[in-house]
């Protein structure tokens, strides 16, 4: 840990859990103060507590497109700028045993969260950073986005969008200045996936979450599984002062699964 975000202000979206209360912790312990949200209050407030003045939470609904601007506006008020925006909040939608079983039924809230909040986010964010000389706005997609597979074909969709958008945004921003990239998680164990687990019992969402886990550990080169550490160290190289000319790229953290198939393990020899 060091002081690679000291001065700088940051926001993050679903940061009271999982993925986002990994960076909150992570920009914090780099000299940043934040302001995040999340429709999470009671686990979002204990969070800025344990870290005083230079954390806020404001409680936010990203499907509510001004409550993501008055998270904005707060932070700046709050802190006198904004220098990093990462739109991270994001919903898995249900699960089905086929596509064909999908009645499309929670098809507009993946969008307006997974796509309609990041880009809010980011527009918002920008008119922040162009008054100021510019900085650094991070979307959270998937491997779900990057390859194609079954299951979950809405959430797929809205990840493969924030891919188009985020690099549709780095080119027009970057007249300001202002960075746009994407992070693109593996399969890191949060509970956005037991969430997409409707109608299970503890048992069964158990050995729904063991089965996800056996298959990206097949897919993966890396045999160990990631982790919101792992996840917050790739966010920090963006936020910080370590990728001034980097913008519209697409940062895969999955220990390798976007790359392809892990070679079969040779086995060792007769002694």
């Amino acid at each position: 840990m060091g002081n690679e975000m000291a001065g700088k202000v940051a926001v993050v979206t679903g940061g009271a859990s999982g993925l986002g209360a990994g960076i909150v912790e992570r920009f914090l312990a780099e000299g940043a103060s934040v302001a995040f949200g999340d429709i999470d209050v009671e686990q979002g407030q204990a969070l800025a507590d344990r870290h005083g003045a230079k954390a806020l939470f404001l409680p936010t609904d990203v499907a509510v497109t001004e409550q993501i601007t008055s998270l904005i506006d707060a932070a700046v008020e709050r802190f006198g700028e904004l220098d990093v925006m990462v739109n991270n909040a994001g919903v898995s939608g249900k699960m089905h045993r086929s596509f064909l079983d999908d009645d499309l039924g929670d098809f507009e809230r993946v969008m307006v969260v997974n796509l309609k909040a990041v880009m809010a986010g980011t527009r918002d964010a920008a008119r922040h950073m162009k008054a100021t000389g510019g900085g650094s706005i991070i979307n959270l997609t998937s491997i779900g986005g990057i390859q194609a597979g079954g299951g979950v074909m809405s959430y797929r969709a809205s990840k493969a969008a924030v891919i188009h958008f985020t690099k549709c945004a780095a080119i027009e921003l970057a007249n300001y200045e202002i960075r746009v990239n994407c992070l693109a998680p593996g399969h890191i164990r949060t509970a956005i996936v037991s969430k997409s687990a409707h109608g299970m019992d503890a048992e069964q969402v158990a050995k729904f979450e063991a089965g996800i886990r056996a298959t990206m550990r097949a897919d993966r080169p890396l045999e160990r599984e990631g982790t919101a550490a792992d996840v917050a160290e790739a966010i920090l190289f963006f936020a910080g002062d370590r990728s001034p000319y980097v913008t519209g790229t697409v940062l895969p953290v999955d220990g390798g699964t976007a790359a392809g198939k892990p070679l079969p393990k040779k086995k060792p020899k007769d002694s």
